[in-house]
């Protein structure tokens, strides 16, 4: 489970406090999934860092499999982050010097050697229709290829939690549909709880649980 209580983020700004986030409470079950919109600006790629464990509050906490993040030291925070939570942006972020199948493993480098990493990095990328791209580099692959490479790389690992930002707003519609249906599928098999930010209706409309971040306010949609 995923609990938020009491979230605030705010910035120093002269004279005064930005508040991007103030007095959030959420939860997610284990296997559920959402989305969540809202305007740009409104703070929801900073909240969903903040899920992430990579950007901590400005006060309230965050659980995640009863444990908050930001109560670890340095080390274990790298550690937990890398092991319990998967990240797709909308940039995929994948190393330009690396193969696709190298990309898959990137999270995977920290960890113990294990020969089954590599068979389920492969499971994975047939998955998402890459099989026969495994040697290829990033620039030889469509965008909707780049961001299905990502999203084998989000769950390399079978985290607990996949955060979504964007994941399809820099691809047209068939590539965008491709990487959703995928998005769902894997969810369901995988059983992971799922958090997607999205400015596209139609895709947020296919969650059970929708959100609207605005005004610093996290409410049902």
């Amino acid at each position: 489970m995923l609990e938020v209580r009491n979230l605030t983020k705010e910035y120093p700004m002269p004279g005064r406090r930005l508040a991007v986030l103030s007095d959030i409470d959420f939860t997610l079950n284990d296997t559920e999934s959402v989305s969540i919109m809202g305007p740009s600006g409104s703070g929801k790629s900073t909240f969903l860092y903040i899920l992430g464990a990579l950007e901590p509050p400005t006060s309230g906490s965050v659980k995640l499999a009863g444990r908050n993040p930001y109560e670890l030291n340095e080390k274990d925070l790298a550690s937990f982050r890398n092991r319990e939570i998967g990240f797709v942006f909308q940039d995929h972020h994948l190393l330009p010097q690396c193969s696709v199948l190298e990309n898959v493993l990137v999270p995977t480098l920290v960890s113990p050697p294990d020969d089954s990493l590599k068979q389920r990095a492969m499971d994975l990328l047939e998955q998402v229709g890459l099989a026969d791209r495994i040697h290829h580099r990033p620039h030889e692959l469509s965008g909707g290829e780049k961001q299905r490479a990502a999203l084998a790389r989000a769950l390399i690992l079978r985290p607990r939690l996949v955060l979504c930002d964007e994941p399809t707003g820099n691809l047209d519609h068939e590539s965008a549909e491709t990487v959703v249906s995928l998005l769902f599928d894997l969810h369901k098999s995988r059983k992971n709880m799922l958090v997607v930010v999205t400015h596209n209706l139609e895709i947020a409309g296919r969650f059970g649980r929708k959100f609207r971040l605005g005004s610093a306010r996290l409410q049902p949609a």
